[in-house]
């Protein structure tokens, strides 16, 4: 069997220490989580995590149990394999030469981008995409020069709602 990334939807209570019992249990297993991303959702008493991990099928069948087993963990979602939309948001602040300039707000229109910073060395950016559209940007822009990078982490829904 090969590792594949895995996304997780996961419903739980909005308490403290939840997040932490969650990232327990993938720490105690030598498992690393890819990206985390947590908010409330439309019932401020539950929130929603999502969670990049990767794994083979079996083992990550086991995690979705174990997750379930957790107190304040409501509802398990394996979304790979499944009809899903994704996104994820960066920042990303570019080196702004005055030669570069032109090529960098192309760049950022072509992306469908907004420059949300501007100071006399640099534009920060902002994109929000999924992961190939991320990858391709910042291919592009890596060889003008990124000074800084802050990414979201993926989030994703069904397609269907369950």
């Amino acid at each position: 069997m090969t590792e594949e990334k895995h996304i997780l939807s996961i419903l739980v209570d909005n308490e403290p220490g939840v997040l932490s019992r969650i990232a327990g249990l993938f720490s105690g297993r030598g498992f690393n989580i890819e990206s985390l991303c947590v908010a409330e959702t439309m019932d401020p008493l539950v929130s929603r995590v999502t969670l990049v991990t990767i794994g083979e099928p079996p083992i990550i069948e086991q995690i979705e149990k174990q997750l379930n087993k957790l107190i304040n963990v409501i509802k398990v979602h394996d979304l790979t394999g499944k009809e899903y939309v994704q996104r994820e948001m960066a920042l990303i602040k570019v080196v702004a030469k005055p030669e570069h300039r032109a090529e960098i707000l192309r760049t950022v229109d072509i992306f469908r981008c907004k420059v949300v910073d501007v100071g006399p060395d640099h534009y920060t950016i902002e994109v929000t995409g999924d992961e190939g559209k991320l990858k391709a940007i910042l291919n592009l822009l890596k060889p003008i020069g990124i000074k800084e990078i802050a990414r979201t982490g993926m989030i994703a829904l069904f397609r269907n709602s369950k």
